[in-house]
């Protein structure tokens, strides 16, 4: 057996002085210098352990004063287990497992991670935070797991689920966000680049003539605001008024919801030659909204998506959208959650960028002139 990398020895060591007592809730840690001498390691090895604690939780720093043993404020009390012995178990949470691009990114992380003899155990939350904390619950009482690969519920707003992750942390399970992430949690995530893929969707509409653009954009997740970012900065690049009232804000309920009344929508697009939609779902339902009341697409209306989904394939009318390397996406996460479980952090978040794909739902004018 390899001998274990000597940052996990100070790990190690920590670990067993918070456990005996000697080192409690406020203590302050060894200096660096007292911490190489103890060792006989290097700075950088002895900085790279701290920084491992930092993330987890179990310490804090406080600039000039020193490293000290964190407390979780949620529960009052420093919650820290021993390095254990591996699961070869990970954690998979998706907003759904079936519906949408859900389904080949889930076959991407579980091709890589049973390559590597790692075996999933899956759980989807409907974007619901009450099952997002029941998941939660589970995992921290089971401890059964080695890491954990989450797609955010509700990821653009509030969420009170975020101090489950900050307790998976300092008990010393990895966590790797996908598709979005909580802002006041600090772990990598693995996405497509959204801010991005708004701006190309809306850039290709205007190369392609047209400046009265609506958008149709996700309130509840981190993306739709990214997305809707990226849609207004193309615009004002382009010397073409944001106008707020062809923006039309929806929420997983209504996106949802089978017997929605979605009139207003076109009502807002009324003076609009195109339209930027949250994704290839809720281009579809405009698609179909546009037919149903007699609105020619593209001829009066042109509709780009993003994602590039199944559902743009097959649409009544092809649906021009975004390429999201849902792929890659799967298997970039499987194989950064295995590095951050063998203690080799990732050095940044991954934002993998988007292309246009052209199919049949954007009509081109001729006589635009920029």
């Amino acid at each position: 057996m390899k001998d274990k990398p000597k940052y996990e020895v100070i790990l190690d060591w920590v670990y067993k002085k918070i456990e005996s007592g000697e080192l409690k809730d406020g203590s302050r840690l060894n200096s660096e210098n007292e911490l190489v001498a103890l060792f006989g390691v290097s700075r950088q090895t002895v900085r790279r352990a701290i920084a491992d604690l930092e993330t987890r939780g179990i310490v804090r720093r406080r600039r000039g004063s020193g490293t000290f043993i964190n407390i979780l404020p949620e529960h009052g009390e420093v919650n820290v287990l021993s390095p254990k012995e591996r699961t070869n178990r990970i954690a998979v949470i998706t907003t759904y497992i079936n519906e949408y691009i859900f389904s080949p990114i889930i076959q991407a992380i579980e091709k890589v991670l049973h390559n590597n003899e790692y075996s999933i155990q899956l759980s989807f939350t409907n974007n619901a935070i009450g099952k997002e904390r029941q998941i939660l619950e589970g995992l921290l009482e089971n401890m059964d797991i080695d890491g954990v690969i989450v797609e955010p519920t509700t990821s653009g707003l509030p969420n009170p689920n975020t101090h489950f992750y900050r307790e998976l942390l300092a008990r010393g399970i990895p966590v790797l966000f996908l598709n979005s992430y909580y802002e006041d949690v600090k772990v990598p995530h693995v996405s497509m680049n959204d801010y991005a893929a708004g701006k190309i969707a809306t850039e290709y509409l205007l190369q392609c003539g047209h400046k009265e653009i609506g958008g149709i954009f996700k309130a509840d997740d981190g993306q739709g605001r990214r997305r809707f970012s990226g849609y207004q900065d193309a615009l004002l690049a382009a010397g073409v008024e944001v106008k707020r009232e062809r923006v039309v804000w929806i929420d997983t309920e209504l996106l949802a919801a089978e017997d929605a009344d979605y009139a207003f929508i076109t009502k807002r697009l009324k003076n609009c030659t195109a339209c930027v939609c949250y994704n290839d779902e809720v281009a579809i339902k405009l698609q179909n909204i546009c037919l149903n009341q007699g609105i020619g697409v593209p001829e009066e209306l042109s509709i780009m998506g993003i994602d590039n989904s199944e559902l743009a394939h097959f649409a009544q009318i092809p649906l021009s959208t975004v390429e999201n390397p849902i792929e890659d996406l799967g298997k970039l996460a499987a194989l950064g959650i295995m590095e951050l479980i063998n203690g080799h952090g990732l050095q940044e978040n991954l934002e993998l960028e988007p292309k246009v794909v052209e199919r049949e739902s954007v009509k081109k004018i001729l006589d635009f002139r920029m």
